[in-house]
């Protein structure tokens, strides 16, 4: 009897026990939901915020907030292209730069004869390194540039291992994906800090994936993270705004494509969607995706497993 005794004393104890252990599991279970649940309303309201209120207020005047002149780098692709677009149907002249002259010409014509800005072009090849920027610092010397837009980026066709990349395309990432931004600012902020006004949007187009597929993209695309976040508490005190822009999966209004873009439509814009919500959001927010589906599309891969966002990076990959 007295063995009997102990086992139910025992039993008893080891229930009690795990009682409290699952009352204690039950309140950070439940702690950890409500701070989840808190950080999406957050999220959400974010996307409101940024997205929404923008298209209530009045249009602002970027010429009078920033200067008479902005900045392209890139500016033949379709970001690079759509953005400038936008820019000059607010008034501001253009100064496009870019390694094709031909299609330098084609848009600087099409923009100066469809919203009659003054437009000026500088045929540079970021991929030779320092030499491509001592004819950019001449020309831009005589400027009053208010906005610069670091669009200019290598593109990779296909995932590849560290390995497996040629040298000479790992240099050419180096200079254009990462060195062209850091150039470019270093040419424009003396001007725009001497007049406290200007900003700089550094655009690093994203997959919505945690990890990129491509080891090298990915890390120029968390250099110029990280370089945007600094360089915004470096020039807060000179008036000069920050913008670290991640599009997703935008379409060319001109070469309208027969692929997810036609069964997406909202979560896959023309450029010129694109870029008129992601202007809109210049001088609101320091990193942003630039448009409100986009934005639910991040807040969704937050939920995602890792193995599924590096699948879905390797199909979008950029």
């Amino acid at each position: 009897m007295a063995a009997v005794d102990s086992f139910h004393l025992l039993y008893r104890e080891v229930a009690r026990s795990c009682h409290n252990h699952f009352e204690f599991l039950a309140v950070v279970g439940a702690l950890y939901t409500a701070r989840k649940g808190i950080s999406i309303l957050y999220e959400c309201y974010s996307v409101v915020r940024l997205h929404v209120t923008p298209h209530i207020l009045r249009r602002r005047d970027l010429v009078k907030q920033y200067g008479a002149w902005a900045v392209v780098t890139g500016a033949t692709d379709i970001i690079g292209r759509a953005y400038a677009e936008e820019l000059a149907s607010r008034g501001l002249n253009i100064i496009l730069i870019c390694s094709n002259r031909e299609e330098l010409h084609n848009v600087s014509e099409a923009l100066a004869e469809t919203y009659g800005v003054n437009t000026s072009i500088i045929h540079a090849d970021f991929r030779k390194g320092p030499e491509a920027y001592v004819s950019i610092k001449e020309i831009l010397r005589d400027f009053d540039v208010g906005i610069l837009v670091n669009n200019a980026r290598v593109l990779y066709e296909y995932p590849q291992s560290i390995m497996e990349i040629p040298e000479d395309k790992v240099w050419e990432i180096i200079n254009v994906n990462v060195a062209a931004a850091v150039l470019m600012v270093r040419i424009v902020v003396p001007g725009m800090a001497q007049r406290k006004r200007g900003a700089i949007v550094n655009v690093s187009p994203g997959t919505g994936s945690r990890h990129s597929a491509h080891t090298q993209i990915a890390a120029s695309k968390a250099y110029l993270d990280k370089f945007s976040r600094q360089l915004q508490c470096e020039l807060r005190s000179s008036g000069i705004f920050v913008q670290l822009l991640t599009p997703l999966c935008v379409e060319d209004k001109q070469e309208p494509s027969a692929g997810i873009s036609q069964y997406l439509p909202a979560f896959v814009p023309s450029s010129d969607v694109y870029a008129r919500h992601a202007v809109r959001t210049l001088g609101i927010s320091s990193r942003t995706t630039g448009y409100w589906a986009h934005s639910l599309q991040l807040l969704a891969f937050q939920w995602v497993p890792v193995w599924m966002c590096t699948s879905i990076g390797r199909v979008f990959q950029y």
